[in-house]
């Protein structure tokens, strides 16, 4: 039998990107550009407030291959400026973590910083908020090749 267990915890990151707010928002807001750097090629997006994104498919992590779901509901959206969305993922069937992410736009220098901040309940042990930062800092590595090419 499983133990039960909830991690709660909490994350920031920020990065300035060599890209204009609206490039970096639209990464975020359309389903073609998100698929290039989020990697959910079987993904469906209803980039509204109330609405939902869905994408599932597999991916090697760790040196492990896993199926993965992602579910979200968009929150709060101001263009160019902000969005929150909650979601929930799975990872080889089981129900991994269940999050609260914020992701702040604001003008650089060079272009624009990105604030996201995630709060995580990370279930049972099937995932750690060290490896979710990791993940969600390697994604926003991928992101910067998109909007800075």
């Amino acid at each position: 039998m499983t133990q039960r267990n909830v991690v709660h915890a909490t994350f920031t990151l920020e990065r300035t990107y060599k890209a204009p707010r609206a490039k970096v928002f639209s990464a975020f807001s359309n389903i073609e550009t998100k698929s290039k750097w989020f990697g959910n090629d079987n993904a469906t997006m209803e980039f509204r407030v109330g609405g939902r994104e869905h994408s599932h498919g597999v991916v090697d992590a760790h040196g492990r291959v896993h199926s993965f779901r992602f579910d979200a509901i968009y929150l709060d959206i101001i263009e160019n400026e902000r969005i929150i969305y909650a979601y929930d993922m799975d990872a080889d069937g089981q129900h991994i973590s269940a999050s609260l992410t914020t992701i702040e736009l604001t003008e650089a220098e060079d272009g624009t910083r990105l604030k996201l901040t995630e709060q995580g309940a990370f279930l049972d042990g099937y995932d750690d908020p060290k490896m979710r930062e990791i993940g969600t800092v390697d994604l926003l590595a991928a992101l910067a090749k998109v909007v800075e090419e």
